[in-house]
């Protein structure tokens, strides 16, 4: 709170806008009270989900007439990005009783620990607990907006450069969304230490579930003649040379493309789609791997998987990658 007062008596905006998390929303709604009765201008609550920073909705920014936009919650390693102020917002949960459990499991053992956003505080103190415990701890370094030991949904820097020599994966967090993620970019066995619920859970089953729901898709689509390939609308996830690529590729392959832009990639938006028999879209990966579809609707890694099996070949490890780009 303290930074965005800060930065807009330097700045001094007519107006400003913020937004966070879904389950971050009423503290946002608090922070905008304040900001207009302290600094006297209105701030406007943009209640839309924001998934990260590929979705910080500078467009509705600027349709509202805000000078500043405050995105609050998704921690990168700069503070700002574009016309958006990224601030911190830190859970203050402890994690020393499942980082004890944890440490009982692994002793002995290599492993690379990681966290996401709202965690990222506690993981030297986790890593301690850790190491007394007798494993052998590796935080990796950032990459990219990645922090060291941070990951996203769909970036894996810290975790798969770490992951050489490592007996599994540790994720800060109770979040299966990201802890799933990290054992299929890695391949590891990973446990997420859930300080909410005081539970050390493998997540090894759920990433497997996945996998196998992504490769079905693939191959479901590979016998498709017609495809539509979705470019994303929203701020950061607008991937149209890598749309353009793939609808070559799948051209070349006999098939049929039509392209379109979309910003909610739902399975409601797309029934109203007619003559299409499987969606590529190059949006967000975790859109395809976490939802379910009447039809194949791949990210690009398992677009890239559905080549491989349209040319008779094997698809490989296609989502054991750093980034699901």
């Amino acid at each position: 709170m303290a930074r965005m007062l800060e930065i807009i008596r330097e700045e001094g905006p007519a107006s400003v806008s913020l937004n966070g998390p879904d389950g971050m929303l009423p503290a946002v709604q608090e922070a905008a009270v304040r900001i207009s009765g302290e600094a006297g201008i209105p701030a406007y609550v943009i209640a839309d989900t924001t998934w990260g920073s590929c979705d910080l909705n500078e467009a509705g920014a600027r349709a509202i007439g805000a000078d500043i936009h405050f995105n609050i919650g998704h921690t990168i390693n700069v503070e700002r990005l574009g016309s958006t102020y990224m601030i911190d917002a830190f859970d203050d949960v402890r994690f020393d009783r499942v980082a004890a459990e944890c440490a009982a499991r692994l002793a002995g053992r290599r492993a690379v620990l990681v966290t996401d956003s709202q965690h990222l505080r506690e993981i030297g103190r986790v890593r301690e607990i850790l190491v007394e415990g007798g494993v052998d701890v590796a935080v990796g370094p950032g990459g990219g907006q990645l922090n060291d030991g941070q990951v996203f949904g769909c970036e894996f820097y810290p975790a798969t450069d770490a992951a050489g020599g490592a007996d599994a994966c540790v994720f800060m967090g109770q979040s299966g969304f990201h802890a799933a993620g990290v054992a299929l970019a890695t391949g590891l066995p990973t446990y997420a230490l859930d300080p909410y619920f005081g539970e050390v859970r493998d997540v090894s089953g759920l990433a497997d579930r996945i996998q196998r729901r992504a490769t079905l898709a693939a191959a479901k689509a590979a016998e498709a003649s017609s495809f539509g390939i979705i470019v994303g609308l929203r701020d950061g996830q607008t991937s149209k040379v890598s749309a353009l690529r793939m609808k070559k590729e799948l051209e070349a392959a006999g098939r049929r493309v039509q392209m379109f832009a979309m910003t909610d990639i739902t399975n409601e938006r797309l029934r109203n789609l007619s003559g299409i028999e499987a969606f590529i879209q190059s949006a967000c990966p975790r859109i395809s791997t976490d939802n379910s579809f009447d039809m194949p609707v791949l990210s690009m890694p398992q677009a890239r998987a559905m080549l491989e099996i349209i040319r008779g070949r094997e698809a490989g490890p296609y989502l054991r990658a750093r980034h699901w780009l």
